[in-house]
């Protein structure tokens, strides 16, 4: 058998593997509810919700193309924006929907944008350390705030504020450490390389390393500008994110004060945060529990989750259709 069948089998094998992973996520939406969801909603109301959840993609999306520019790679947007929504339809069904594309989207940066391994590879990681960073900054203080908040008992919060803390305290002294000390994870790359001297791309990871660690500290003294763009739309892909919420409420008609409302996008944000694939039957238990606590119907809060899971079922179809360009995209360039 040739490499090039055994490479078809196994991409077939994994598309099959993918299309089962996601008929059964959208088994496990309510799709009686997101139904009824999609019928109590207006031309106008879909018009700005649709609006504003694609605004939030172009944003984040902006935010990876400025850290790649400040990398000195040039990488169109479009491009990034199928690269990026295919990545995250892996991440949707793995274990954690935070992560699991990466590897995928790092494949498509070299293989599509044409970007050296050590740019790919620094550019996501740039991304996905903002995104962490500013989502665990904003948690922690959604998590302050809702200490002072009659809610719920202080010292539930205060506990969860602690883990948060040193999450953020480590992640941000891990960033610290590879850029001060990039030579200690250099050594040990080198030593990983010895095992793989006869592989002509794994041979190089020392050399990609120091590239790496190289323009990194480039990026950090004179691009200052553009790190700090790209923290300002990480700040506005949350205030997307709070709108949306905001904009779905007003939907239903639920009035909140502002601790119910830190309550929920809190709660909601930790469920995402559970190794489950899409977060589901964790999102929903979030969503039902804040509302619980409230004392806020239990139609609100399927109304709710439906809307939510609807916007989640669009997104993961959307991701596979760009899965399946970029890969017919590839084919085609191979013949």
């Amino acid at each position: 058998m040739s490499n090039h069948t055994k490479i078809k089998i196994i991409t077939a094998l994994l598309w099959a593997l993918a299309f089962g992973l996601v008929g059964w996520t959208l088994t496990q939406l309510p799709l009686h509810e997101i139904s009824n969801s999609i019928s109590a909603l207006s031309a106008t109301q879909w018009l700005l919700w649709s609006g504003l959840n694609l605004l939030i993609i172009v944003v984040l999306t902006w935010r990876w193309q400025v850290l790649a520019k400040a990398l000195n790679a040039q990488v169109n947007l479009w491009r990034l924006i199928l690269i990026k929504q295919a990545g995250q339809t892996v991440s949707f069904i793995t274990p954690g929907p935070q992560f699991g594309g990466e590897p995928l989207q790092i494949y498509w940066l070299c293989k599509r944008c044409g970007l050296p391994l050590h740019k790919a590879l620094l550019s996501l990681g740039m991304d996905r350390f903002y995104e962490l960073w500013i989502n665990f900054s904003v948690l922690l203080l959604g998590v302050f705030l809702l200490i002072f908040s009659p809610v719920l008992d202080a010292d539930a919060w205060q506990k969860m504020g602690g883990v948060l803390f040193i999450l953020l305290l480590a992640l941000s002294l891990i960033g610290w450490f590879i850029l001060r000390q990039p030579q200690w994870l250099s050594a040990r790359f080198e030593r990983l390389a010895r095992r793989w001297q006869e592989h002509p791309r794994l041979s190089r990871i020392e050399s990609h390393w120091n590239a790496l660690g190289g323009d990194l500290r480039d990026a950090i003294r004179t691009q200052k500008a553009r790190l700090l763009l790209a923290v300002l739309l990480s700040v506005a892909g949350w205030v997307g994110l709070i709108g949306e919420l905001a904009l779905i409420l007003a939907f239903m008609d639920v009035q909140l004060d502002l601790s119910g409302f830190i309550l929920i996008i809190v709660a909601m944000r930790l469920a995402l945060l559970l190794p489950v694939p899409g977060g589901i039957g964790t999102l929903e238990a979030s969503v039902i529990w804040s509302f619980q606590k409230m004392s806020l119907p239990t139609s609100a809060a399927m109304g709710l989750i439906a809307l939510m899971r609807l916007r989640d079922a669009v997104v993961l179809v959307a991701g596979l259709a760009c899965l399946r360009g970029l890969q017919h995209k590839s084919e085609s360039v191979q013949t």
